[in-house]
């Protein structure tokens, strides 16, 4: 059976939060079969050595990595690097564990190829995946899957404790990252997008800064900030001052959107999802507006993650040229499948033939 029938026939049917354990399930279970992994990335995850990019000091594999949300406690990193993904950002992660929102959280809309959640940062707490990665063993270059680590705020804790409570973070899993993002731009932590505003935004920068340094001597671990989608244009630009400004290694655009509008799904379908960050498709012609905005902003210097309705390689490719030096997708893998990345590889290696440029870092270079 093709997975679109699957999906149609089966995950369709089943709740959206029990589908993502069954998948993620079976995609973990195979790793653990001797040689399961190699022959999943020799099937999935085919290599060429056109498309690798170097971004942090790092020579990822490809452009193409999977977003946070999936892998939120750091359980299956080079499962998902098997099955295609170029690197894996895990989390978010708070400093204190906690179940998340009640349940029911995650809603798809399926005309609109897009997704509604609430989860509501729910995960084991940066103590306990700490320790999961610490007997994962050491990284790159011994670990295949370039890792990043998303840490959040916790949701019981103040604004006024916030920035201690990132730092906490920081403090257990610094370590273990080949970059780290502080997430301010969630949707579904109250108060969280507070933080984005640059008065909020530049303490806690700073001492996530400081404590990274702090933990990590031995190099420096590479510091991004995630944003929404929703801010002003104006807000993106103090954003990416502010980046600027504190030598911050890259910026994520973009997180989920808190927004309604242009949707194909019955106004009905759309309001039974209630709050929470829509992704997927929708949100693919905003992601691609702040991303420009952002490169022309921050200059050449700056690492660009692109993400935000990201489907195929046509999408990769124009988040590309709109100046991302990487590229996320979450969403997409829900609609399109397991053989999701080996499709954006080959038709991104079409890609770039045709444009006639060898490799790929000619093609971000020429975009900044």
């Amino acid at each position: 059976m093709s997975y679109p029938l699957f999906f149609k026939y089966v995950f369709r049917n089943l709740d959206p939060e029990q589908a993502h354990h069954l998948a993620f399930g079976a995609i973990r279970a195979v790793g653990r079969v001797p040689g399961g992994r190699a022959a999943t990335a020799k099937l999935l995850a085919p290599r060429d050595p056109a498309l690798a990019v170097r971004a942090f000091g790092i020579d990822f594999p490809g452009p193409f990595g999977l977003a946070a949300g999936f892998d939120k406690n750091a359980v299956g990193i080079d499962d998902l690097g098997a099955v295609g993904f170029d690197f894996v950002e895990i989390g978010t992660v708070t400093a204190q564990a906690q179940a998340g929102n009640p349940k029911k959280r995650l809603f798809r809309l399926v005309e609109d190829r897009a997704i509604v959640n609430r989860m509501g940062f729910n995960n084991d707490g940066a103590a306990v995946v700490a320790a999961r990665l610490h007997a994962r063993g050491p990284r790159r270059p011994k670990r295949p899957t370039v890792l990043g680590v998303n840490i959040g705020k916790t949701k019981v804790v103040p604004e006024e404790g916030a920035v201690a409570d990132y730092v906490a973070s920081t403090e257990k899993l610094a370590r273990y990252a080949d970059y780290l993002v502080v997430n301010v731009s969630s949707p579904n932590t109250p108060g969280l997008r507070d933080l984005q505003a640059v008065g909020h935004l530049r303490p806690l920068l700073t001492a996530v800064r400081d404590a990274a340094d702090r933990t990590v001597m031995s190099r420096r671990v590479p510091l991004l900030v995630k944003i929404a989608p929703d801010l002003a244009d104006e807000d993106i630009d103090a954003v990416a001052d502010l980046a600027v400004e504190l030598g911050l290694d890259g910026i994520i655009a973009t997180n989920t959107t808190i927004g309604r509008s242009g949707l194909a799904s019955p106004p009905e379908e759309v309001e039974a999802c209630g709050a929470g960050g829509l992704s997927g498709a929708p949100l693919k012609a905003r992601s691609v507006e702040v991303l420009r905005r952002l490169r022309a902003r921050v200059g050449d210097g700056m690492v660009l993650i692109g993400v935000g309705g990201v489907e195929t390689a046509d999408d990769v490719w124009e988040r590309l040229e709109a100046g991302a030096t990487l590229v996320q997708g979450y969403t997409g893998f829900i609609y399109a499948g397991p053989f999701w990345c080996r499709t954006i590889h080959k038709g991104l290696s079409a890609r770039l033939r045709a444009s006639g440029r060898t490799s790929l870092a000619q093609l971000t270079a020429a975009a900044r």
